[in-house]
């Protein structure tokens, strides 16, 4: 008789699991959205103090409602097509690109694991073992969004910006991944959970073992210019250069469509984000302190805090530094930032034997 009591304790396990797993996932989709919109108005209201100026503040305090009231008018725009695009494509390529930016934050963990009655679950939505390579493959694929924009927009201005960005993630995405290479050796694991528990400590006594700290410094920069190339973030925004291009890959869109390609585009800033706060700066770990809650909430906190520090320089740099020619764009990646990143690679393979 014990056989059937095991089987419905296995079935409650697989349902509570389940509806766990899904409550994840509408946290985590509502989260991230919310992070992208006032990701918009952060960066109006940080570029407005650059300039002197307010930025948002008629729509609710502090211009708070501000990314809401945008929404709504995207929604209710009149949705023009020009009668030359080539239509599935066209309408694909803002969806590919939301889809991938939105899918790579499903494997970022965010905290400790927490339990939940008798389950013990992790704070991200699946837990891989490969969760890095997950990350980087789906993210690669983004390009095919601006790509495909830029070609079945059938207009020369449109096309410009999809190649550039096309030649310029391929490039950038060869210094990205091996400026990762190096966090990998030290941690010996394809894991993000792994690689942050492997920052764990400190050493001297006072200094925490982030890699940023720990002998990746010079990858953490390498990763860092790179995220912007990949992002198509200023210095590094020429499939969009407004003042040569129109709009870039885009120029055909408009309402809802052309939304989601902002929508994409700080989709992967905050996942860029995550992944520095994850490889470079140690994660979730922080100082401790407080009563029981506030200890169980303390490395979320820390989390969230090292990935508002990513976004406000991500803004700050974009307001500050003067963009490229793509000349000097491609030079800059090919010719400085990929030998350099295959010298750090080197140097901490030779560190970590000699270690060994």
């Amino acid at each position: 008789m014990p056989a059937p009591h095991r089987k419905t304790d296995t079935a409650l396990s697989i349902t509570t699991f389940v509806i766990i797993s899904i409550i994840k996932s509408v946290a985590v989709i509502i989260i991230l959205l919310t992070a992208v919109a006032y990701s918009v108005w952060l960066e109006r209201k940080v570029s407005a103090r650059i300039q002197n100026r307010w930025g948002p503040t008629r729509v609710g305090p502090f211009g708070l409602l501000q990314p809401l009231a945008d929404g709504v008018k995207f929604i209710f725009k009149e949705d023009l097509t020009q009668p030359h695009v080539y239509k599935p494509l066209y309408i694909a390529a803002p969806i590919l690109a939301v889809v991938f930016a939105i899918t790579s934050i499903s494997v970022v963990p965010f905290g400790n694991w927490v339990t939940i009655g008798s389950i013990k679950t992790p704070l991200q939505i699946t837990d891989l073992n490969i969760g890095l390579l997950v990350i980087l493959g789906i993210t690669s694929m983004g390009v095919y969004g601006v790509a495909l924009a830029g070609w079945s927009s059938n207009s020369k201005y449109s096309l410009l910006g999809g190649l550039r960005a096309s030649a310029q993630m391929i490039s950038y995405e060869i210094s990205l991944g091996l400026s990762l290479i190096g966090v990998l050796i030290m941690a010996g694991s394809f894991s993000l959970r792994d690689i942050v528990d492997s920052q764990g400590g400190v050493f001297w006594g006072f200094i925490p073992r982030w890699n940023i700290f720990h002998g990746q410094t010079l990858a953490f920069f390498i990763y860092l210019i790179s995220a912007y190339a990949e992002t198509n973030r200023t210095p590094f925004d020429l499939p969009e250069a407004e003042s040569e291009l129109v709009a870039g890959y885009h120029t055909e869109y408009s309402a809802m469509k052309f939304a989601m390609f902002f929508m994409a585009e700080y989709a992967n800033m905050v996942t860029v984000a995550c992944l520095a706060t994850l490889l470079f700066l140690g994660g979730w770990h922080g100082p401790i302190f407080g009563p029981p809650i506030l200890q169980a909430l303390m490395p979320v906190f820390w989390f969230c805090l090292k990935v508002f520090f990513f976004m406000f320089l991500y803004v700050w740099v974009r307001w500050t530094l003067p963009r490229f020619r793509y000349d000097q764009l491609m030079a800059f990646g090919w010719k400085f930032l990929l030998p350099l990143a295959i010298a750090n690679l080197v140097v901490t393979a030779l560190i970590v034997a000699w270690r060994a």
